[in-house]
């Protein structure tokens, strides 16, 4: 009997010991670090994208006299850092230009209520899941007994978010015409205060949040297939270790409460008892500053590189081609047609992402917003720029370059100090144009979070659930821009034309 219970605890102790050594075995298999993690221990930064107009998630919020972006998703955020022993850093732009800013590495981890769909777990990894909301539908409160359940809106368009889970419930879902699709979430709530559509379909917390602000809106809650929406972070595929680390910081902020206490705070600081200027005047005032400087950056180097395409697509004509050499007047003829035709043939918020995005998976360079911004800018008004100068080129008489040669200037010389001062005085309302429409057209660059005007536009809007009042500040300050600068134009134009007649004389 002895020796059958012996036998017996040896065999037991050999299989606990198994179980030991395979657990041992499984642990010393979890990964422990990966490229991604790596990357960012050895910056000491964790970069973490997101689109910040999706309060309480997060948002822009005038705290203590200081912009700033909080929200519970901010908490995440610097738990995550804190986790990681680094800095956080929030980069800010567009919502559906996240993922395209993961994938080719300008950030390092998406913290922006997204939900982990079997489409983008194919191209990133995903946390679990850190909080799980209901879909709404938010509707003008006139119409709570009007629009009750999916099929009331038949004949009406109802608007989402582009690129989220509300979007797809939009198009499967609600029986209507086609839903809108927008980029920022302010849009479809204009849309929805002036009558444009019918509904958004929101997550409860938005959509409880813009009715609690706005007491001409109503939450309808609606029977859709999926009434719970998961959100989680989003990691580069296969940044295993990360995941981990970034999976034990949810778990923790759950059982230790401190999201909770994250989502009560986020709601405190939705609503401030600032008056509109004093609270988002700045942010007005900053906006413009950063657009008249992409303008400026624009304009000038466009001007620059503008007049030597203007040049090289010049080369063919008698009197230039000894600039570029005969073997090379075609060369770059057709380099600078191509261009030309190029860039103006395609929008330029694709020039835009191609610069951002493409310098990173095509080069490896890391430019940053602002930078790729101003360099598609110039590109882009560079195109135009040739024209016009090339114009004013063509419209300086012959007689001009032989008169410059026949006193013995060089080519280049003639070009530089005769024909290309008598043409910028002809093509300078052509520029000054050019001038204010790059203007207005740098607020494509927001889309990648550079902050100038349109973009702070859409940050008060987001913030202060006004979708209609920043863009009527807005429109007023683009507005005496352009007006001033068209007035300078004026002034400079008329001094031209008194000289002129005062040379006649």
């Amino acid at each position: 009997m002895k020796k059958q219970i012996l036998h017996l605890m040896l065999v037991v102790s050999m299989v606990l010991g198994m179980f030991v050594s395979a657990g041992s075995a499984f642990a010393d298999a979890a990964p422990k670090t990966d490229s991604t993690l790596q990357a960012i221990k050895k910056k000491k930064v964790l970069v973490v994208g997101l689109s910040a107009d999706y309060a309480p998630y997060e948002f822009h919020q005038t705290i203590k006299g200081q912009d700033q972006i909080v929200g519970f998703d901010i908490s995440m955020a610097q738990a995550v850092a804190k986790k990681l022993g680094v800095q956080l850093k929030i980069q800010e732009m567009a919502y559906d230009a996240l993922l395209g800013a993961l994938t080719t590495g300008k950030i390092d981890m998406i913290i922006s209520g997204m939900s982990p769909t079997p489409e983008r777990a194919k191209e990133v990894n995903f946390s679990k899941t850190y909080i799980s909301v209901g879909q709404v539908m938010l509707i003008n409160k006139k119409d709570k007994d009007k629009y009750k359940a999916v099929t009331d809106f038949k004949g009406q368009s109802v608007a989402a978010q582009k690129g989220t889970v509300q979007e797809t419930i939009a198009t499967q879902q609600i029986t209507g015409d086609k839903p809108v699709s927008l980029t920022k979430f302010t849009d479809a709530i204009m849309q929805l205060k002036t009558d444009k559509v019918a509904g958004v379909v929101a997550e409860s917390p938005v959509a409880d949040a813009y009715a609690q602000h706005d007491k001409d809106l109503y939450v309808q809650k609606m029977s859709f297939s999926t009434e719970k929406g998961a959100t989680a972070i989003a990691m580069p595929k296969g940044a295993n270790a990360l995941t981990a680390q970034v999976n034990q910081v949810i778990d923790k902020v759950h059982s230790d409460g401190s999201f909770a206490k994250w989502q009560k705070k986020a709601n405190a600081e939705m609503f401030q008892s600032q008056s509109f200027f004093g609270q988002y005047g700045s942010y007005f005032i900053s906006g413009t500053g950063l657009t008249l400087a992409l303008a400026a950056i624009g304009v000038f180097f466009g001007a620059l590189l503008g007049t030597v395409l203007a040049l090289m697509k010049r080369a063919h004509v008698k009197g230039t081609a000894s600039a570029f050499g005969k073997a090379g007047k075609s060369l770059a003829k057709g380099f600078s047609y191509v261009y030309v035709e190029y860039v103006r043939g395609t929008p330029l918020m694709v020039q835009v992402y191609m610069i951002f995005f493409g310098a990173t998976a095509l080069f490896h360079l890391n430019i940053n917003a602002f930078s790729a911004g101003a360099i598609a800018v110039s590109l882009n008004s560079a195109a135009y720029v040739s024209e016009i100068i090339r114009s004013g080129i063509n419209s300086i008489a012959d007689g001009q370059t032989e008169a410059a040669r026949s006193l013995g200037m060089s080519e280049s010389k003639a070009m530089r100090f005769v024909i290309l001062p008598q043409a910028v005085k002809n093509i300078l309302p052509a520029l000054g144009n050019e001038f204010v429409t790059v203007i207005k057209e740098s607020s494509v660059v927001s889309v990648i979070g550079v902050g100038e005007l349109m973009f702070k536009t859409a940050t008060v809007q987001g913030a202060s659930f006004k979708p209609f009042l920043p863009l009527v500040v807005t429109s007023i300050i683009y507005f005496v821009l352009t007006f001033s600068l068209s007035r300078l134009l004026g002034l400079l134009e008329k001094k031209f034309n008194m000289s002129d007649k005062h040379l006649n004389v």
